[in-house]
């Protein structure tokens, strides 16, 4: 209005042109002319009384036309409107077109488009996002705490709360958990997981530590178990940016929500552990599910039955199980350290970084990304898991011991058994029939174990205690063949020799 008073005051006091007021003012000349028009039309007066003010004068120049009776078009269900555009794929046109074919004589779209934009400003600022159905997931801790009591010393620890939000539906999940380590967080998604029944399309995290261990405004780093967390369930991780709490509004105003409708309320109530603080929470999250919305139709649980479970991608199988990886270098003695026990990698990598994934189970170690060694996991500290094929040639013919040969030869059978305890007895040092035995065991590989214990039972009668000759019985099928005893040669009767008898 500041505008058209001067175009006035120059018109009027000034007496200038349409032209050399429209280029003084900066406004198009044809405008000058309208608000000349319009304000002798209005019957009014220069200079106007000083109690004319701008909305008046706005009022006077510009009136409303009111629409004739009988004519007022129907205006569309907002609301349900705001609502509906949370479902995949569903537009302002789409609604539009359905309004129309309901309404015929209803609002033309880009009407349409602006009377939606001002009951949306209407708002308040945290309805103003739009999220698509299972779209995101927002998770967070409260800055509030719980107290769990130890009954017996009276000792006081801090449970915190994890807190997860839809976005489309404002369905809430909420528990309590130990800490905000790294395992908890991990499992407080797990367990949210299933409390929904599917996986959205992302998840919109803070930058905790647990979570992203360097934060970044444009690629933030994840922890490596959130991001395989991740993986396992098919679902994108996109951390808010830092120092942006409306990229995270969501689950701001849920933790809000929880601190007040639930901590709020348990606040004079004595929990010794947190089963019994998560099932005083589950009965207040079923509660804040179910209740209306305010400024919407229907509650979180109707928005989340109709909007979002539709929209979820499945869980997988099985749950994610929990593990955790840490980078070591590959020591002289070809093991990695986890928990203080040792876990043998080739012998190739030593002095080489490799990546640790160890569960409560098990033991993974992987190099640029394929996995070379994997082991039971073992309580034992200070003690060494070693598989053989890791070790340099030189170092498994260490490991050999007479008793594991016996026990390997026992595999086999009691002629093999024996065979190799006859090649080590022969030995003055057990070490030097290693080779022997160990050659006649891996015949069995080729051969077959029943063949390996014929031939054994040959060698042993025909007294052939080699590794050659036992391979040579398999080599040439001796093995199935009957053994002739060796013949007693025949000695005369001598003056100077001594029969048996003579030693009875």
């Amino acid at each position: 209005m500041r505008k058209i008073r001067e175009v006035l005051r120059l018109k009027f006091d000034g007496g200038l042109g349409d032209r050399q007021i429209a280029r003084s003012v900066g406004i198009a000349r044809s405008s000058v002319g309208e608000y000349v028009r319009r304000f002798q039309a209005a019957g009014l007066v220069w200079p106007v009384s000083s109690a004319l003010t701008d909305t008046g004068l706005e009022a006077c120049l510009f009136p409303v036309v009111p629409q004739a009776t009988g004519q007022r078009r129907p205006l569309p269900d907002w609301p349900m409107v705001h609502q509906e555009l949370r479902h995949k794929g569903v537009t302002l046109l789409l609604l539009w077109q359905e309004y129309k074919a309901a309404a015929p004589e209803g609002l033309q779209y880009s009407r349409f488009c602006d009377l939606y934009q001002a009951w949306r400003g209407q708002r308040d600022l945290v309805m103003r996002q739009t999220h698509r159905a299972g779209e995101k997931l927002f998770v967070d801790f409260c800055g509030q705490t719980a107290a769990i009591v130890d009954r017996q010393t009276g000792e006081i620890r801090p449970a915190q709360i994890f807190v997860a939000v839809l976005g489309a539906s404002n369905y809430t999940y909420a528990e309590a958990v130990a800490s905000q380590g790294l395992t908890d967080w991990i499992g407080a998604h797990v367990r949210a997981l299933a409390f929904f029944g599917g996986v959205p399309e992302v998840l919109v995290p803070d930058n905790l530590a647990s979570g992203v261990t360097k934060a970044c405004r444009y690629e933030p780093d994840l922890n490596a178990t959130y991001a395989e967390m991740a993986a396992h369930y098919g679902v994108a991780v996109v951390p808010a940016r830092v120092r942006k709490p409306r990229d995270k509004a969501k689950v701001e105003a849920g933790v809000l929500l929880v601190e007040r409708w639930i901590l709020a309320r348990l606040r004079n109530q004595v929990f010794g552990s947190l089963t019994s603080l998560n099932r005083a929470i589950a009965t207040l999250v079923a509660e804040l599910n179910a209740r209306p919305f305010k400024k919407l139709p229907g509650s979180r649980r109707s928005a989340f039955e109709a909007i979002d479970r539709p929209a979820l991608n499945p869980l997988p199988a099985t749950p994610y199980e929990f593990a955790h990886w840490k980078q070591a270098k590959v020591h002289v003695d070809y093991h990695v350290e986890v928990e203080g026990h040792y876990y043998s990698v080739p012998h190739t990598l030593v002095g080489r970084k490799v990546d640790l994934r160890y569960t409560a189970t098990t033991v993974e170690v992987f190099h640029h990304g394929q996995r070379v060694a994997s082991h039971p996991k073992v309580e034992q500290r200070g003690r060494h898991s070693t598989v053989d094929s890791h070790m340099p040639p030189h170092h498994r013919f260490a490991r050999w011991s007479p008793e594991r040969l016996r026990r390997w030869a026992e595999q086999s059978g009691p002629a093999t058994a024996q065979l190799i305890e006859a090649i080590l007895a022969a030995r003055r040092h057990p070490e030097q029939g290693y080779r022997s035995c160990l050659g006649i065991l891996r015949l069995g590989e080729r051969f077959g174990a029943g063949r390996l214990e014929a031939a054994c039972q040959r060698a042993l009668a025909i007294n052939a205690r080699s590794y050659r000759s036992v391979e040579s019985i398999l080599a040439h099928g001796l093995e199935a063949q009957p053994v002739t005893p060796p013949e007693t040669p025949h000695t005369p009767p001598h003056a100077n020799l001594r029969g048996p008898e003579y030693f009875h």
